[in-house]
């Protein structure tokens, strides 16, 4: 071609797309107009040309018309918009896996099953919403005392994002969590017994040490018994408390979180099946609340032999 214009049939000549394709992207901004006839029609430079490769690139991949508009005005730039589609997809991906594992969840059981898990599946269809309403409750029911970090550790401890590829075990497990914190006067948290502290926020950076120690024991596989998890815990409670490390305290202490057991019968079964959510991956409460108090018992056993 020698032109350097070219009116919107020569356009649609020689891209083989319809003129009415054309207007439509000439009426949205997107294809920039070089100049006007003498009789008022429109007519297209070179950029015209380039630009409706580019168009027809981005439509190759669906990509709305709306975004394309972004690009074509400097608004966005093609690797903002590549981003955003690729989380767009992701999501759906996840939604449709999912969706897999819901159905696979109630074909592989029998019907009066398949009518209870049905029930409690619908519950979590909806993810960001499933996830956003753990969130909230336990932003609820967490002592107000809690410092702001540990707080937020402890939510999305609580909380945790739906499984990105779940089996039907997970899948059911994540739903199952749901009805938990939905039954009536499901427990807040009282492992700490936080009421009792003078000081709630050194309480709780001991805490945190004393839990990391103990999922270091619980992941090595050691035996609970007198160690550095033990020691940290009691220091934990005996400062907060402003009292001693001494046998008495420690046996007042074991007679507590033994009676207590530290939680709720249905918060032992909440961490369980968080466990089946997460794979195992974040620090089973009630198994370490169980390591610490045997631990500290045999600690007591031992301190008392001659």
């Amino acid at each position: 071609m020698t032109h350097r214009t070219w009116s919107i049939g020569e356009l649609a000549a020689g891209t083989g797309l319809a003129v009415k394709t054309l207007r439509y992207y000439s009426d949205s901004g997107l294809l920039p107009v070089a100049e006007r006839s003498s009789g008022g029609h429109r007519r297209y430079g070179p950029e015209a040309w380039e630009r409706i490769g580019l168009i027809r690139r981005l439509r190759a991949l669906d990509t709305p018309i709306a975004a394309i508009a972004r690009i074509a005005s400097g608004e966005q730039a093609i690797g903002e918009l590549v981003a955003n589609e690729l989380a767009s997809v992701q999501a759906q991906l996840t939604q449709l896996r999912w969706r897999e594992a819901t159905l696979r969840a109630l074909d592989e059981c029998a019907d009066g099953e398949r009518l209870r898990r049905l029930e409690i599946l619908a519950r979590v269809q909806r993810l960001p919403q499933a996830r956003q309403s753990l969130t909230d409750h336990w932003y609820r029911e967490l002592p107000a005392e809690m410092p702001k970090r540990r707080l937020g550790l402890m939510v999305a401890m609580l909380s945790p994002e739906p499984p990105a590829d779940p089996s039907p075990a997970s899948a059911l497990a994540y739903a199952e969590i749901h009805v938990l914190v939905s039954t009536p006067g499901f427990t807040r948290w009282t492992g700490d017994h936080a009421e009792e502290m003078r000081d709630a926020p050194a309480f709780y950076g001991e805490i945190d040490e004393a839990a990391a120690l103990t999922a270091a024991a619980v992941g090595a596989r050691l035996p609970p018994g007198p160690g550095a998890a033990v020691d940290a815990f009691v220091s934990a409670h005996a400062r907060a408390r402003g009292e001693s490390d001494t046998p008495a305290f420690r046996r007042q202490l074991h007679a507590l979180v033994s009676r207590s057991s530290g939680f709720d019968p249905r918060l032992r079964r909440y961490w369980g099946l968080l466990d089946t959510v997460t794979g195992g991956r974040s620090l089973n409460m009630t198994a370490a609340h169980a390591w610490l108090t045997e631990g500290l018992g045999r600690s007591i056993a031992e301190a008392g032999r001659p």
